[in-house]
C-alpha cells in the first residue's frame, strides 16, 4: 500500500536508525518541516540523482528513508535547525511536484532486514566501527548500540566511511545486511594497506 510521503532530496543518505541535522532555509522546506512538526509526521530523505540541493526540485533515487523529527530550534529568523531519527526504507513509486517546488511521492515501505549475527571474517567491520563510536561519543551514535547485528553495524559504517553517493546509496538499496558488510570490509582493508 503507497502512501503520499513529502520528499526532501539532499547531496546524502541517511539509513534506518541514523540520525541527520538539518539546516532548514527554502520556504518549500520550512512549509513541510512545520507541518512535519504540527502533525508529528515523518518526511522522506531521498539522495539526489540529477540536480541540485536548492532551486529546481532535484530528481532524487527512487529508494530514501522515512525521518522524524527529534528536536528542532529556530536561533535567526527563517532558518531552522532540526534533529531527524531515521525510520525505514521506502521506494518511490510515483513522484509530482507541488507549486512550490516541494517534491510529494507515493512510496511503499521496503521490508526492514531481520537482525542477524556478523560473521566472524568480518569482525575488522565491528573493531572499526566501536573504534568510531568511542572517538565520536554518543552526541554522534546515541544507544542503543548493536555491534553484534550486522545491519546495524552496516548501517552506520555506510553513513560514517568516506564513500561516493553513489555507492552509498546502492548499501542503502540493498536488502543483504551480509554482503553490504563484506563491501564495507573490503574497504577497509584497502584504506589500511
Amino acid at each position: 500500500m503507497s502512501t503520499a510521503l513529502p520528499l526532501f532530496p539532499l547531496n546524502t543518505v541517511v539509513f534506518p536508525g541514523g540520525r541527520l541535522p538539518l539546516k532548514i532555509f527554502e520556504q518549500r522546506y520550512l512549509e513541510m518541516i512545520k507541518q512535519a512538526i504540527a502533525g508529528n509526521t515523518p518526511f522522506g530523505i531521498c539522495a539526489i540523482r540529477e540536480g541540485a540541493e536548492t532551486g529546481t526540485p532535484a530528481t532524487p533515487y527512487s529508494v530514501g528513508t522515512r525521518v522524524h523529527i527529534t528536536d528542532w530550534d529556530m536561533l535567526q529568523t527563517g532558518i531552522l535547525h532540526i534533529d531527524t531519527q531515521a525510520q525505514e526504507r521506502f521506494v518511490i513509486r510515483k513522484l509530482r511536484a507541488e507549486p512550490s517546488g516541494l517534491l510529494i511521492g507515493e512510496v511503499e515501505a521496503v521490508s526492514s532486514e531481520s537482525a542477524i549475527s556478523v560473521p566472524a571474517d568480518l569482525e575488522l567491520a565491528v573493531e572499526i566501527l566501536r573504534h568510531i563510536v568511542n572517538e565520536y561519543g554518543e552526541a554522534h551514535f546515541p544507544p542503543p548500540h548493536d555491534f553484534s547485528n550486522a545491519v546495524w553495524v552496516g548501517y552506520r559504517l555506510s553513513e560514517v566511511l568516506p564513500l561516493k553517493l553513489g555507492i552509498r546509496q546502492n548499501l542503502l538499496e540493498m536488502n543483504d545486511s551480509i554482503t553490504r558488510l563484506r563491501i564495507l570490509t573490503e574497504f577497509l582493508k584497502k584504506q589500511i594497506n
